[in-house]
């Protein structure tokens, strides 16, 4: 009775080995394909993930590429609200509507962070026909910590401000946004001061109600050469001057305060007659 079982029980064993070898055999084959499907899924994950890394904001058509012809004007926006505070677990681009109670929290004045000005102008600016004429040279934003921010004319900033915040969150974390599927940098930090980007041969002018210098815009303008760049200094904040000491002049172009987006857009009416931009 010893030697049947003892048999059956290694014809049984060399079975299970058999087939734990042909279950071995059939799993490896199985997960070959399988880590091979993982790899290429991998692979186009990161293409998609790269893909991703490349697109930033789309670049705005205009009728004409800034002509070097002609005169062309440039905008400054000093004292932009553009600070980033962690809220939470995410970092986010602090205004006064979401974030009051976190700036009061840390002591500080919500009414002061208003990134909604600059957006606004910038709308205001890159909407012109003097842009869309490829009159307008460049945009520079000088933040109220003093950071320095290039853009160029072409670029087509988010009409909501939920999607500029998250542009601009984006560009002070990465330093600079491409252009949809290219490597051109639309948007960039630069380095400090912003003199060294202007024309040799430009006017700087600075406005403000505060100037006791009272002129019209439409005469102050026609009145200046017609070789000569101009550069408008505008104050991106909610209170407050702009206090510049690179400006050769300092004027005002109305009895009433006004917004940044107004003052621009009377700025650029004003060249749009100058320069004949219907």
């Amino acid at each position: 009775m010893v030697r049947p079982y003892a048999v059956k029980g290694k014809k049984r064993k060399t079975r299970e080995e058999k087939y734990d070898r042909d279950e071995e055999a059939a799993a490896e084959q199985v997960e070959e394909p399988s880590k091979t499907a993982m790899g290429d899924e991998n692979e186009t994950q990161g293409k998609e993930g790269d893909q991703f890394e490349l697109e930033g904001i789309p670049i705005a058509p205009t009728t004409d590429q800034n002509p070097k012809s002609g005169p062309g004007v440039i905008f400054i926006l000093e004292k932009a609200s553009l600070e980033i505070g962690k809220v939470g677990k995410t970092e986010q681009l602090l205004n006064s509507d979401d974030h009051a109670n976190f700036l009061k929290k840390k002591g500080k004045n919500p009414a002061h962070y208003r990134p909604d000005i600059l957006h606004q102008a910038l709308l205001m600016i890159l909407d012109s026909p003097i842009n869309k004429a490829g009159r307008l040279r460049c945009v520079y934003v000088k933040t109220e910590d003093g950071k320095l921010i290039e853009i160029k004319p072409y670029v087509r900033i988010p009409r909501t401000f939920k999607r500029f915040s998250g542009v601009m969150l984006q560009l002070l974390q990465k330093l600079s946004i491409s252009a949809v599927g290219k490597r051109e940098k639309l948007m960039r930090m630069i380095k400090n001061p912003v003199t060294q980007y202007l024309p040799v041969n430009s006017r700087k002018v600075g406005l403000s109600y505060s100037s006791e210098k009272l002129v019209s815009i439409q005469k102050y303008v026609a009145a200046a050469e017609n070789n000569t760049d101009l550069v408008f200094v505008v104050g991106a904040m909610a209170h407050g001057k702009v206090e510049t000491d690179y400006t050769d002049d300092f004027v005002s172009i109305c009895s009433y305060p006004l917004s940044a987006a107004y003052c621009i857009t009377m700025i650029c009416q004003a060249l749009a007659g100058k320069w004949n931009i219907l």
